[in-house]
């Protein structure tokens, strides 16, 4: 596969496929690499231009792509292979700091490498215009949109405004940082012994009630309703005295 023929657009998840396609391009470095482990010049500018597809599976609009790869051993000896495999390791992440693992599955040797590659996505996002403390209330004159790397953790930038204003910072963000979701104290959308709504979700139907709940209702978070016939379902906190249960 191709850095030109990777079909980023016509498979979904997208951010899974662009994982995939990244590794697809990564398996010549195994063979193209210098006597000191580095990557030739052709292999970085076919990287960068599978990197410039891929990068819009992340980020919305407009995105630059940085990769740079790591090297392997330069003490490695890999015997000649005719057809190597690229894979995702489990549990590597497809953008920032990660890895790709290449196996050769065709040739006189059998083997198995790993080659660690740093994925960085530029793209525009609010960002705080000065230092805030922990506890500040976000508002509008207190954001400003910047370039950022939306891959340098694992939780990318709040990219709608609208989820920022009027919410209150867990921990201290310097100026230029964008907020993301740790970032944001968890809401309490009710208290326990509140009244709250009770939505219950299936598959073609849903069915509303009323119901006590048994402990706060925080943002995302499980919480225990008793209905008024007296029996006890968990759900989901998802608004104000709102309780969503999936059957």
């Amino acid at each position: 596969m191709s850095a030109s023929s990777c079909p980023l657009s016509r498979v979904r998840p997208r951010v899974r496929l662009a994982a995939l396609c990244l590794a697809a391009v990564l398996a010549a470095p195994a063979l193209a690499q210098g006597s000191d482990g580095t990557l030739d010049a052709d292999t970085l500018q076919r990287i960068q231009a599978l990197g410039e597809q891929a990068g819009s599976a992340l980020a919305p609009g407009a995105v630059r792509v940085e990769i740079e790869p790591g090297r392997l051993d330069p003490r490695l000896r890999l015997a000649p292979c005719e057809r190597i495999e690229p894979y995702l390791p489990p549990g590597a992440r497809p953008w920032g700091r990660s890895r790709v693992g290449l196996r050769c599955v065709q040739g006189p040797s059998p083997w198995n490498v790993y080659l660690p590659v740093t994925v960085r996505v530029f793209a525009p996002a609010w960002v705080t215009a000065a230092p805030l403390p922990a506890g500040s209330v976000l508002q509008a004159e207190q954001l400003r949109q910047a370039e950022v790397d939306w891959a340098a953790t694992p939780t990318p930038p709040v990219a709608d405004v609208s989820r920022l204003i009027g919410r209150q910072l867990a921990r201290p963000l310097p100026a230029g940082a964008a907020p993301r979701q740790p970032d944001l104290k968890q809401r309490q959308w009710f208290a326990a012994g509140d009244t709250v709504q009770l939505v219950a979700q299936g598959r073609g139907f849903s069915v509303s009630g009323a119901g006590q709940a048994l402990g706060p209702g925080l943002e995302g978070q499980t919480v225990r309703v008793r209905t008024d016939n007296g029996r006890v379902l968990s759900g989901q906190a998802v608004g104000q005295n709102r309780v969503e249960v999936s059957l």
